[in-house]
């Protein structure tokens, strides 16, 4: 299993995702807890006034505004933002301080009502003990954590005692005072430290004893609409492989079956030029992921992005291998829908350069299996799907990723998409309803008449005026060249070139896929 967001051997993002959560949970848990504490307090105060202290009214503004912050900090903080490491750490320590300073001064405003000053210790132990049972943390953090709320609480017991209106009374008297608020918060500090260390190392035993054998997370390397991607690698092979997880806002029933499909698909396919998948399954905490080959190159659309518009006969080639793939795929009677440059990823392999991989099948079609009325849902990505996607989602076959195909390789010579406009669905409607402009007719560089007839026919607004199939493609494809602007040798000279920092900028990059509800405006804005 992979290991789990709170050991100390989980990816980073993990672990800081982890803890986030569990902070904002503490902050909604005490949040809610202080609020019934200040209505018992009403309903008792209520009901007998003489146990009211003086400046109870000054404790309900304290109370106040300490609510205002820990709502300010769980609703504007924690559960809008992705914060540090540091910053949610410093949320921590400020919870249990800002914490039991209050409880403090709430306990010296209190000084004539000795029931209120010991309900107020009381409080803050249960302050601590709940902070140690729900935010993960070694024993020595959560003592030194709770020992500086333990400081607000010593110095109210010091001053109670010096009060002048503090009553006098046989029970207990000032020093004992001092000592009994002390040894209650050692013990609080004690069992709280005692606890947190407990929970940490059960868990860390749990997730050792889950993990071995199998996948480590390392750092976050991209991320979509279904899942993040996670470089890690096999504790036995040591070998690098891509973990893809579900978002965990993404569960749900039909997310995870379009999540295992997009396995089952792709653990099919075993042509070259398709991303190869090693193994699937549910983390320990029930995540589903899937583990497959880690590509150390750049996809289609960050090349564009850092370097630019491609060589014609680069172009040429890489269409080649996407075609490969796809014809696997269609054979075995899988459509892709979704072929995109960020969906394509250039790399070495076994020294050859230039090796295009097809990546995931998300959206992928199972054809002799699909049923059923239009759902008028464009399923994809608006600037590179084909028209009968819009028109009827449930015709799309083989031939939408052909001209999805055509639409990369556009992409690739000109460094602009077919079609843009203000919104996803003008961009659809464009698809279906206006005439591609030829890429000669967009770029300075020198475009081919070969290639750009292919392209062309891969963009036609009929399915039946595209190539017959990706094999067929292939085949045009090949029949039109080699050009000249682009060989073997540039390739090796280009990847020699290639820097590292160009993975670690570019992988990060999303390559989200959206679902556009279109309806009835194709129609309207077509006519």
């Amino acid at each position: 299993m992979i290991r789990a967001p709170w050991s100390s051997g989980s990816s980073e993002e993990e672990s800081r995702a982890y803890l986030q959560t569990r902070l904002t949970v503490l902050y909604k848990l005490m949040f809610w807890c202080f609020v019934v504490l200040i209505g018992f307090l009403l309903a008792v105060y209520n009901l007998h006034e003489d146990l009211e202290p003086g400046l109870q009214p000054w404790i309900y503004a304290v109370f106040g505004t300490g609510l205002g912050v820990m709502a300010y900090i769980w609703r504007g903080k924690l559960l809008r933002k992705q914060l540090s490491f540091e910053t949610l750490n410093r949320i921590d320590t400020f919870y249990a301080v800002s914490a039991a300073i209050a409880i403090g001064i709430c306990a010296v405003l209190s000084y004539d009502k000795r029931q209120a000053a010991y309900t107020c210790a009381i409080y803050s132990c249960f302050s601590v003990l709940t902070r140690a049972l729900v935010v993960p943390s070694t024993g020595r953090r959560t003592a030194i954590v709770t020992t500086l709320a333990s400081i607000p609480m010593a110095v109210a017991a010091v001053i109670l005692p010096f009060i002048n209106e503090w009553p006098p009374g046989k029970d207990v008297s000032g020093p004992a005072l001092v000592v009994g608020f002390l040894q209650i918060e050692v013990v609080a500090i004690l069992l709280a430290a005692a606890g947190s260390e407990i929970i940490y190392g059960l868990r860390q035993k749990v997730t050792a004893a889950q993990q071995l054998g199998q996948y480590t997370l390392g750092r976050k390397i991209g991320s979509g609409g279904m899942g993040v991607v996670y470089l890690a690698h096999h504790d036995l092979l040591r070998r690098p492989t891509a973990i893809k997880l579900l978002h965990p806002d993404r569960v749900g029933h039909d997310n995870m079956q379009r999540f295992e499909r997009e396995v089952r698909h792709m653990s099919q396919l075993t042509h070259p030029n398709t991303v190869a998948v090693f193994d699937y399954g549910r983390s320990f905490e029930g995540t589903f992921y899937y583990a497959m080959e880690y590509l150390d190159g750049i996809d289609l659309h960050n090349l564009i992005t850092k370097h630019g518009k491609q060589p014609a006969e680069r172009v040429r080639q890489i269409m080649i291998q996407v075609c490969g793939a796809l014809h696997e795929a269609h054979v075995r009677g899988i459509s892709h829908r979704d072929i995109k440059p960020a969906n394509i990823i250039l790399c070495e392999r076994g020294a050859m350069p230039d090796v295009a991989k097809v990546v995931d099948f998300g959206l992928a079609k199972e054809l002799a299996k699909e049923s059923g009325a239009s759902t008028q849902v464009v399923v994809g990505t608006p600037a590179f799907v084909a028209p009968e996607a819009v028109t009827d989602p449930n015709s799309v076959g083989p031939a939408a990723d052909l001209y999805a195909l055509g639409c990369v390789g556009y992409f690739l010579l000109t460094g602009k998409k077919l079609f843009t406009g203000n919104t996803a669905v003008d961009i659809c409607i464009q698809h279906v309803t206006k005439p591609p402009t030829p890429p000669s007719q967009v770029t300075d560089a020198t475009v081919p008449r070969a290639l750009e007839d292919i392209i062309m026919m891969c963009l036609a607004k009929q399915p039946s005026g595209r190539p017959a199939s990706a094999n067929d493609l292939a085949d045009q494809l090949r029949a039109a060249g080699p050009f000249t602007d682009w060989d073997e040798s540039r390739a090796l000279a280009w990847w020699r070139e290639f820097k590292p920092q160009d993975i670690a900028d570019t992988t990060a990059q999303s390559t989200a896929t959206i679902t556009v509800d279109v309806g009835d405006r194709i129609g309207d804005k077509a006519a």
